[in-house]
């Protein structure tokens, strides 16, 4: 094998494993923060009439979907089922090579936001959800950092499929590996 190819490889592994610890670091920091300054259900204003911040211990999940659910099954469901899809997420990131770019990025956040809230269920019990946004049609639940990751990875995802479905098959315009 090609020194460059291996270099290549290496520094893609790197590249990875840094977007996926700033998304679980900055993700875990906004919460300590938010733990530490902010009461529980503290209304806070940043935007008037548009970006607040409170905080919210969500045992359940999205929007605390299933946080009336005996524990055993809360436990499964919402902490042994996601470690598992976690970590296949992981091997598959890891394992092959040959992903186009877009979607190891987009992994990377997904898994990267399923690692900062599945921490947060494990070692406090809930998760710190502590944004709010007003579009005046609709608002968003309260949510956090992991939850942006998630929706980043998604997004990109989709993007991604719309792009693959009005692009014509063809075998020179394929995305590179980062």
């Amino acid at each position: 094998m090609d020194k460059k190819i291996i270099y290549h490889k290496n520094y893609t592994w790197v590249f990875l494993l840094i977007i996926l610890i700033l998304n679980i670091a900055f993700d875990q920091i906004s919460k300590f923060i938010v733990r530490m300054e902010i009461s529980d259900y503290e209304h806070i204003v940043l935007i008037k009439d548009f970006f607040t911040l409170t905080k919210v211990e969500n045992s359940g999940a999205f929007l605390s979907l299933g946080d009336s659910m005996p524990y055993a099954f809360r436990l499964i469901i919402l902490t042994g089922l996601p470690l598992l899809f976690l970590g296949y997420g992981l091997y598959y990131l890891f394992s092959k090579p040959n992903l186009p770019a877009s979607m190891q990025i987009a992994l990377c956040f997904l898994i990267g936001g399923g690692i900062g809230n599945l921490y947060d269920r494990i070692v406090h019990g809930s998760v710190t959800d502590f944004m709010h946004m007003n579009f005046q049609i609709f608002q968003t639940g309260v949510f956090n950092i992991a939850d942006i990751s998630i929706m980043i990875g998604v997004g990109i995802l989709f993007i991604q499929s719309l792009k693959a479905k009005l692009t014509p098959a063809d075998s020179s315009s394929t995305e590179h590996e980062v």
